[in-house]
């Protein structure tokens, strides 16, 4: 069993209001407790938090707003000796716009090698005013950012699928693939045990960047995305690739583990992400989206089990996380909101009993 701990909001060890690694290696006794294998952090990379960690300016370092690394370390050591795993949340389809490499793409000239980091491209229209294409960003609005060019004039937009102060990485470029290889290491060998990857299906794109029509998936945007359809930026094949590589750096160590955040639907596509090269999990969401019925829980199972097992991999059973409302809360609400919404002070109120009864049905 997973546990998984938001930084921020988890357990304040210095008393200024906000969570950090001081106060979760305090409480990790507690969650060993609880009979957990292994807790799965969200990020705590060096960040200017414009969307809770998810835009990393430094993957080598820990944000000052949760300690240092040898904060990190002792945590580390504490979890490890009440035999916990630890799982590093990986964010590899993007970096922050504060990153070093991407200030140097800012400053570096169209077609430099700085900018072939990152997706830069010129845009349409008589003087370039207009978006490469029509491609949405997750967080809305377009996925493109027109930037200044050093000399002050209009210049190339940059491919950012979630906040614009989250440019995307260029994942055909070997600089990329070596510089995640190289993260992977730096935290394995610190000790992590593993890596929960964000948006794993993403980093692949259609690089004749071909507008968004009818014919694709998810054409306002969003990460859950028809793997029997063909899409410009989900779950293209060549990102499996990238999962190969990445095994073959974690079967370097002993006992490592990554899971991916893909979502892909259905879930005979899903199970290719954990094939015996690839991942060694992914989060099964479509167990998550399930309502409380019971036929629809025993198909769901049934075809995870199913799909899952035929390539030899165990299926997870994804209750909750981050990007959802705890399924004590989505169990006993009458109507579960779209992802992201959250439910309110001014909505009708989850029953806390009966969705707390259930809950423990599930975890069982």
């Amino acid at each position: 069993m997973i546990y998984q701990v938001y930084p921020r909001s988890f357990a304040d060890g210095n008393g200024d209001g906000m969570g950090d690694l001081e106060g979760i290696k305090q409480r990790l006794p507690a969650i060993a407790e609880l009979g957990v294998d292994a807790v799965w952090f969200s990020p705590f990379f060096k960040s200017p938090q414009h969307d809770a960690g998810y835009d990393v300016s430094d993957y080598r370092d820990i944000d000052p707003l949760f300690g240092t690394l040898q904060d990190f370390d002792e945590m580390l050591e504490e979890a490890h000796s009440l035999g916990l795993k630890v799982i590093v949340d990986l964010v590899p389809n993007h970096s922050s716009s504060e990153h070093e490499w991407f200030k140097l793409a800012l400053k570096s000239s169209p077609g430099s090698a700085e900018r072939d980091r990152y997706i830069f491209k010129d845009g349409q229209g008589d003087n370039g005013e207009l978006p490469p294409n029509n491609w949405q960003s997750v967080f809305g609005g377009s996925a493109w950012t027109r930037i200044t060019e050093p000399d002050g004039t209009p210049g190339q937009w940059y491919l950012h699928l979630f906040d614009s102060s989250q440019p995307d990485w260029n994942w055909e470029n070997p600089e990329i693939i070596e510089e995640y290889n190289s993260v992977l290491r730096f935290w394995l060998d610190r000790g992590a045990d593993g890596f929960r990857i964000d948006v794993a299906h993403s980093m692949k794109k259609d690089l004749s960047f071909p507008d968004l029509d009818s014919t694709n998936s998810n054409s306002e945007g969003g990460a859950m995305v028809d793997a029997e359809v063909e899409h410009p930026f989900w779950n293209r094949d060549g990102v499996h690739e990238i999962n190969r590589r990445w095994r073959k750096v974690l079967d370097e160590y002993e006992d490592r583990a990554m899971c991916a955040e893909a979502w892909v639907m259905p879930l005979s596509k899903m199970a290719n992400w954990v094939r015996p090269d690839e991942y060694h999990q992914a989060f099964n969401f479509g167990y998550l989206e399930t309502p409380w019925d019971a036929l629809e829980i025993k198909s769901v199972v049934s075809e995870s089990l199913e799909a899952f097992g035929g390539v030899g991999a165990p299926s997870t059973w994804v209750l909750s996380n981050h990007d959802v409302i705890r399924h004590t809360s989505r169990f006993g609400a009458a109507s579960v909101p779209a992802q992201g919404a959250g439910i309110g002070p001014d909505d009708e109120q989850p029953d806390e009993e009966l969705g707390l009864k259930r809950a423990r049905a599930a975890s069982a």
